[in-house]
């Protein structure tokens, strides 16, 4: 062999050597416990997405982009539009997670977190309030194994759903702790106490004080009495939301109050779905947006939630005054059995006045106002009938007719009332500080839920704001609808690593088909699920895999801003 030949065959082995050192140092590809690939990324925040791979371990996000390795379980969401998990600003949910934890209706429609609250909160609770509590329950029956509003959403935490849970503490929940139904006003005594519920419930983990200010006793309590509660709030970084005073004649008297509530609480403020109802009102609402605005621009945090119908969903004690209810249900009824009373009542009710929120009036005839729940067996055949078609089959006028079904109910008896224009709800679903939200329980067309009618936005209104409104009539982009679904709630709340796509954030994701997202839903046959929600995926878990549901419920209390670490 030549001194050459041996050479080559030593820079030979050299470079071989090489080769397998350089082999064993490269970096093994990491392993996920699961990751969603192939789909376009819509971050949250209002940019135009991007195509690109999350990975996720445990609960959280652990990358985003490409050659991110491998998995234990893959999401091939080629073709649809991967986005943070929505967000739902006023659920009423309370009840239906008790009876159903799957949070069917939402979930099919990529909600992952339900906020509710809206002045009625599950606690705190005294023993009075509890006993009342199970007497007028209706179709859904539960023990009261709590106290407190921490209490309750740990209880649903630990008895286990399929959305995350988070809620405001009411202002009439904790009037009526220690008022009860009075009309008067609190005494310095009673407002410490209500104020010292208020910060229990922020420790706890509240989010806010909310208000709900049309109904009966809510309306009782003064803007003095709002801002003494919302100043506790605000210490704990906490928000205010309410239900406006009005939403009809005077619902900019009703704004100015809850933009003077924010001032003088130095605290945040949401409107509760944002309305101008009644149709001499509809103009109304381009005033509404100049004060909101002039609120923001003078450095108040004012910002407002929608649904996206033109029907609103609440009671017939919006349509009665509220000087009737004051005690609570069973006063309310005893006094509509009084002949003089009820000859009062029709008075009022048909009488345009601006001492309280007249529905009746607002929905401009009894053929707008629409019966959906009863609680009695023997009227639920009225279910899904107009106040005027029971009026006639009965053969009494309308308030006679109103105030006859109250009494054989027992209940307010869930009304949808037709107050609103349709191009008003496109006018506020293009304000940048509007958010969404359903105003309504989450179930599932089954069982206990079909004995009354919910209003369809229980099953369609987030699928509703991307199909209709985004897809269809292009009111506003897709990025920045998912924006007002996600970050935007998420940061208005003060929720830490919540509402964004984003390395380390907790894996709240929702995957669908932007082209065929739809709700079906109708008035006359609302439990039917919306579809082209494909995937959805909580705190890291697939709660809704190729459309159906896992059965999996991590969903977990998120706490507001100011809890507080209770030693054990």
């Amino acid at each position: 062999m030549t001194k050459q030949a041996t050479l080559w065959i030593l820079l030979s082995i050299s470079l071989i050597s090489c080769g397998d050192q350089a082999s064993e140092t490269k970096p093994a590809l990491a392993h996920h416990d699961l990751m969603v690939v192939n789909g376009m990324l819509y971050d949250g925040l209002g940019g135009e997405p991007y195509r690109a791979d999350i990975a996720v371990d445990g609960d959280r996000i652990a990358a985003i982009g490409t050659g991110l390795g491998t998995a234990d379980q893959t999401i091939d969401a080629g073709g649809l539009a991967v986005a943070p998990g929505f967000i739902n600003m006023l659920s009423w949910a309370t009840e239906s997670l008790l009876e159903d934890g799957r949070s069917q209706g939402d979930i099919r429609q990529g909600v992952t977190l339900e906020v509710m609250g809206e002045g009625w909160s599950m606690g705190p609770l005294n023993d009075r309030m509890k006993t009342e509590y199970v007497k007028q329950q209706g179709d859904i029956r539960f023990d009261i194994d709590w106290t407190t509003l921490g209490e309750y959403l740990q209880f649903l935490q630990d008895k286990g759903v399929a959305t995350n849970i988070a809620s405001f503490v009411g202002a009439t929940t904790v009037r009526i702790h220690e008022l009860g139904y009075a009309d008067r006003a609190p005494d310095a005594a009673e407002l410490q106490r209500m104020q010292a519920l208020v910060r229990q419930a922020m420790e706890e983990g509240a989010l806010g004080v909310a208000s709900s200010l049309i109904y009966a006793p809510a309306f009782y309590a003064g803007t003095a009495e709002l801002i003494a509660l919302n100043k506790v709030s605000a210490g704990f970084g906490g928000r205010y939301i309410s239900h406006l005073r009005s939403e009809g004649d005077r619902v900019l008297e009703a704004v100015d109050e809850l933009i003077a509530i924010a001032r003088e609480a130095e605290t945040g403020a949401e409107i509760y779905h944002l309305k101008s109802a009644g149709k001499a009102n509809w103009d109304k609402l381009d005033r509404v947006f100049e004060k909101v605005e002039a609120a923001r621009s003078a450095g108040l945090d004012i910002t407002a939630d929608m649904y996206n119908y033109t029907a609103g969903a609440t009671g017939l004690d919006a349509a009665m005054p509220p000087w009737v209810q004051e005690g609570g249900l069973e006063e309310w009824i005893k006094r509509l059995h009084d002949p003089a009373i009820r000859a009062q009542l029709v008075k009022d009710i048909t009488t345009p006045g601006d001492d309280w929120e007249n529905w009746y009036l607002g929905a401009g005839d009894a053929s707008n106002i629409l019966l959906i729940g009863f609680k009695n067996p023997e009227l639920k055949y009225l279910t899904g009938k107009t106040l005027a078609e029971v009026a006639a089959m009965r053969g009494t006028d309308p308030v006679t007719t109103m105030m006859d079904l109250v009494i054989e109910d027992n209940s307010r008896i869930s009304t949808a009332y037709f107050v609103m224009s349709e191009d008003n709800i496109k006018k506020k679903i293009a304000q940048l500080w509007m958010a969404f939200d359903s105003d309504a329980g989450s179930m599932a067309p089954e069982g206990v839920f079909l004995l009354s009618n919910p209003h369809p936005r229980a099953y369609g209104n987030f699928a509703r704001l991307l199909g209709k409104y985004v897809r269809d009539e292009q009111v506003i982009s897709l990025p920045e609808a998912i924006r007002r679904l996600t970050s935007f709630p998420a940061e208005n709340l003060k929720l830490k690593h919540r509402g964004r796509l984003q390395q380390g954030y907790y894996a709240d994701i929702t995957i669908f088909d932007a082209g065929t997202i739809n709700d079906h839903s109708t008035y006359a046959e609302p439990h039917q699920y919306a579809t082209g929600v494909t995937h959805v995926l909580v705190n890291g878990t697939p709660v809704l895999l190729d459309g159906e549901h896992t059965g999996a419920t991590p969903g977990r209390f998120v706490k507001g801003p100011g809890f507080v670490e209770q030693a054990k």
